[in-house]
């Protein structure tokens, strides 16, 4: 009798409704229910789906549920077992439709018209338009301009150029024989290959699911935007590029920020990355990250800088004095940890060990301390390509970073280009946001999109980072935070590397 179909026809009334303002719900018999808040309407949608599944695995029976958002509506079945079908989904009409009537008719019709006076191609290319809107209504979903357009244009292009010729040769022979060579083109001037890039279907969001489910589906201009970063990252640029992450204020993020930075260029990049503790005195890097089977620092790479630089050592040398992150795919050089030792880095150590790091890596990071005045301090600047200025969402810590600023816009020179091209990073307070709620939680956001617009006309980029518990304590992980936190890290490293 086909009871599954019953069963979902009988359950009609749910809906999953998620809006441009950031808020959604799913409304079951005309009961609202809250969706949790995401960081993105990619969240949104996927707390949605998870509350219709929770609703189906109740009921024990198939649902169907009709989906709204910004991109599009439909409907679709969701199983207890957590299997979903498309019943359909249109997309909401895009801009490149309505552009398309616009640029096709000027382009391509008035060359078709000038060039084929003849009426006969019409019969044969009325047929075909029935079975174009058959396929149409099959296919609910916006076809690819990529797949569908050149297949259109190219032939009557193609055809249109056939013409003349054929049609000069008929009067006179002669002229066509001598002409002939005058009008071909040449070789050098086409190609059979393929020059336009293939647009990957979607992989997130519904769009990602209907994919999956089948239906080849555009990604949403979030999805492109992440991918864009990605595709920044993960460049690799002639000769080494060093980083610096200043802030004259402890607790302004500089060591997670550093972390963050080596772990998502090393793993989209692939290029040798290490992450340079260049602290005056006992640096918190080695704190944050993994430990290696020894104990070196920077002063036991600079002892050994001779035979490191040496033509005949081999690039696995360099293992014995830094520390690599097996999951996070950089090294870190730690800085001097001998609680009784008194030697302080100058600044003719800092140019011996940057040497040796840009034999053996493509990327530096480097931490620092909080003396500007140091003279490891301001050789690091000499040796920046990218500056980056961590700062919280707390005033001290935001006028330490105005002042930094301030300080190397003052020395004019490399110093100054270095400050009006800076990437400052924003995060939200990590002191006491595990115990803040309601109101306290809303101004600490407040606080940091204040101190990111106040930064913003004086620096090349400004990216905001959200709380997460994972960067407060212990060593920090990539794949630890939470993913609206690693989505922010990622535009963070692309704003770095769009600076190389």
């Amino acid at each position: 009798m086909g009871t599954a179909p019953t069963e979902v026809l009988a359950f009609p009334n749910i809906r999953a409704i998620v809006r441009d303002n950031g808020t959604a719900e799913v409304v079951v018999a005309g009961n609202s229910r809250v969706v949790p808040p995401g960081d993105s309407v990619q969240d949104l949608r996927n707390n949605a789906l998870a509350l219709v599944v929770g609703e189906a695995q109740t009921l024990q029976r198939p649902v169907r549920v009709q989906i709204e958002d910004p991109e599009g509506h439909g409907e679709l079945i969701v199983h207890p077992d957590n299997k979903i079908e498309s019943v359909s989904y249109e997309p909401r009409p895009a801009r490149r439709r309505a552009e398309a009537p616009e640029t096709t008719p000027e382009t391509i019709a008035p060359t078709v018209i000038d060039t084929v006076p003849v009426a006969t191609p019409e019969p044969s290319a009325a047929p075909a338009q029935p079975t174009a809107a058959a396929a149409v209504k099959r296919q609910p979903w916006p076809p690819n301009p990529v797949e569908t357009e050149p297949a259109t244009e190219t032939p009557e292009l193609a055809h249109t150029e056939a013409q003349p010729s054929a049609a000069a040769e008929e009067p006179q022979t002669t002229a066509t024989v001598t002409e002939a060579p005058l009008t071909r083109r040449s070789l050098k001037e086409t190609s059979f290959l393929v020059s336009a890039p293939v647009l990957e279907p979607a992989t997130q969001g519904w769009r990602g699911t209907l994919t999956r489910l089948g239906y080849r589906m555009d990604p949403s201009a979030e999805e492109l935007s992440e991918r864009e970063d990605i595709r920044t990252v993960s460049q690799h640029w002639p000769g080494p590029r060093t980083i610096a992450v200043v802030n004259r204020k402890g607790g302004a993020n500089k060591t997670p920020t550093v972390v963050m930075l080596s772990a998502i260029l090393a793993r989209y990049s692939g290029a040798a990355t290490v992450a340079w503790d260049n602290n005056e005195s006992q640096g918190t890097l080695g704190w944050r990250t993994e430990k290696g089977s020894h104990a070196r620092s920077v002063l036991d790479l600079i002892d050994s800088s001779t035979e490191l630089l040496s033509p005949a050592t081999n690039a696995a040398e360099i293992a014995k004095f830094v520390h690599h992150q097996t999951a996070d795919k950089f090294d870190v050089l730690r800085s001097d940890e001998n609680e009784e030792g008194d030697h302080e880095v100058t600044a003719e150590e800092v140019d011996i060990a940057h040497q040796v790091l840009t034999r053996y890596y493509r990327l530096v990071v480097m931490d620092s301390g909080n003396t500007a005045r140091a003279a490891n301090w301001r050789r690091m600047i000499d040796h920046t390509d990218q500056l980056v200025v961590p700062v919280t969402a707390i005033e001290d810590r935001a006028e330490a970073a105005r002042l930094t600023l301030q300080t190397l816009e003052s020395r004019g020179g490399h110093d100054a280009e270095l400050a009006r091209n800076a990437v400052v990073i924003v995060s939200e307070s990590t002191d006491a946001k595990r115990s803040m709620t309601g109101d306290a939680l809303k101004r600490a956001k407040d606080e940091a999109q204040r101190i990111a617009d106040g930064f913003e006309p004086f620096v090349r980029a400004v990216v905001r980072i959200p709380y997460d518990p994972a960067l407060v304590n212990g060593p920090i992980r990539y794949e630890a935070l939470q993913p609206a936190t690693r989505r922010a890290w990622l535009a963070a490293a692309a704003a770095v590397a769009a600076g190389f």
